[in-house]
């Protein structure tokens, strides 16, 4: 059976999707020759077309003028979502360059099966924001008009998790307990499920979904804080520009630099002097020198890919794992280890594991009765995730689903619904 839904995954840092052709699921290659589409977006500065996906980071690393963005979905719920900058020769809104990044997916799975797509069901994760309602109900209210900005004429949603299980519930046997571990790059989410009968459209019973705004972003950013930051000037200190005493280096900045989302907004001419000034009376001018550069040459998108590829190296468990910087100061590097890493993340993994024991008690489920945990998403394969999940549920066998199609599979398995 054919229908006009397409199961759309739009994540933090990665989308796919895929269709529902003959009972069985079609991922399509929305990026050439890969299931999985980066969400990332880059506007060349002499006005030409957006670039999306894989190009658009090719198009930085090669140090092509213009826009890079990343983590587009952070900012829906807030203002920032509708503020209008200058990008690309004209001003925009992220509002609106999310519909263009869905228009454009959109338009690649038409090409891809030459049918035409009127419907969307896309994922979402349980709460877009921690604790906030309002805020979690503007962002599902900021995501459907960014659909309707793309050309669907209608979107349901599904929690990621609850797609995850019923792309993974049929791993274990009727009645078995399984706990979703889908951490995202923008947010960890957690589902409770019960496993059926297997058979043609049998679903997992949900018994509870839970989740947090924190995922990989904010992995990447406690690693560049710690470990690429200083070497920028992060922790140091300034000379008074009247009379004797020393001030701490403000540390705002840094935070904006280490968030993928915000650094593109950084380019400004206030910023670019207000760091200058700093670098001036700085006690160690020559790391506040190289603040200096990144905001002039704009390396900001480039130091992130270095701290997310040096965070990957230490977490395979490689002796030696380093941030490369060199493209800011020739020679620079920052040594990242299995330990350090750990130490970044210490405050993350009781965020983690609290989360998913609230998921537990929601369900009314004992830990001990989980019989597989399964884990979703690009950041569960952080070393940190899996040994919180084993040692809230060490009765329980650890699986890896498909980490970076899984709930994209459930939500084209609910277009049957």
């Amino acid at each position: 059976m054919l229908t006009d839904t397409l199961a759309i995954d739009f994540g933090t840092s990665n989308s796919a999707a895929a269709i529902l052709e003959g009972g069985h699921i079609r991922r399509l290659p929305i990026e050439a020759g890969a299931e999985t589409l980066p969400t990332a977006v880059f506007f060349p500065a002499d006005g030409g077309p957006m670039v999306l996906g894989a190009a658009a980071a090719e198009a930085l690393i090669a140090g092509e003028e213009g826009r890079y963005m990343r983590a587009l979905k952070s900012v829906l719920g807030t203002s920032l979502l509708h503020e209008s900058r200058l990008i690309g020769g004209r001003r925009r809104t992220i509002a609106e360059i999310i519909a263009d990044f869905l228009r454009h997916l959109r338009q690649r799975a038409e090409a891809g099966t030459g049918r035409r797509f009127t419907r969307a069901l896309s994922g979402r994760p349980v709460h877009f924001h921690t604790n906030a309602p309002e805020l979690d109900a503007q962002a599902e209210a900021d995501l459907r008009a960014c659909y309707a900005a793309a050309g669907f004429d209608e979107v349901r949603f599904l929690a990621e998790p609850e797609a995850a299980a019923i792309a993974s519930h049929g791993m274990g046997n009727r009645g078995d307990l399984g706990l979703i571990v889908d951490i995202g790059g923008g947010t960890s989410d957690f589902s409770v499920f019960r496993s059926q009968a297997p058979g043609a459209g049998a679903l997992p019973e949900i018994l509870a979904s839970h989740g947090i705004r924190l995922g990989g972003t904010d992995f990447d950013h406690a690693v560049s804080m710690a470990h690429a930051m200083p070497a920028l000037g992060y922790g140091g200190q300034l000379r008074r520009e009247m009379g004797a005493g020393l001030l701490p280096v403000p540390h705002a900045l840094y935070v904006d630099l280490a968030t993928w989302a915000k650094i593109p907004f950084l380019y400004t001419p206030e910023t670019r002097r207000a760091v200058a000034r700093m670098a001036k009376l700085a006690v160690a001018p020559e790391q506040m020198g190289r603040l200096v550069t990144v905001l002039e040459e704009e390396l900001g998108h480039e130091l992130a890919f270095a701290v997310e590829k040096g965070k990957i190296a230490a977490n395979s468990g490689v002796a030696e794992a380093w941030v490369e910087m060199g493209f800011i100061d020739r020679g620079l590097r920052q040594p990242v280890t299995g330990d350090s890493l750990d130490r970044a993340l210490t405050a993350y993994r009781a965020e983690l594991r609290a989360a998913a024991a609230e998921t537990l008690q929601l369900a009314g489920v004992a830990p001990e009765a989980i019989g597989r945990v399964i884990l979703v998403g690009g950041s569960s394969l952080m070393r940190a995730v899996s040994e919180e999940a084993m040692a809230l549920c060490p009765d329980a066998t650890v699986l890896r689903s498909e980490a970076f199609t899984a709930v994209v599979d459930g939500l084209a398995l609910a277009t049957a619904a």
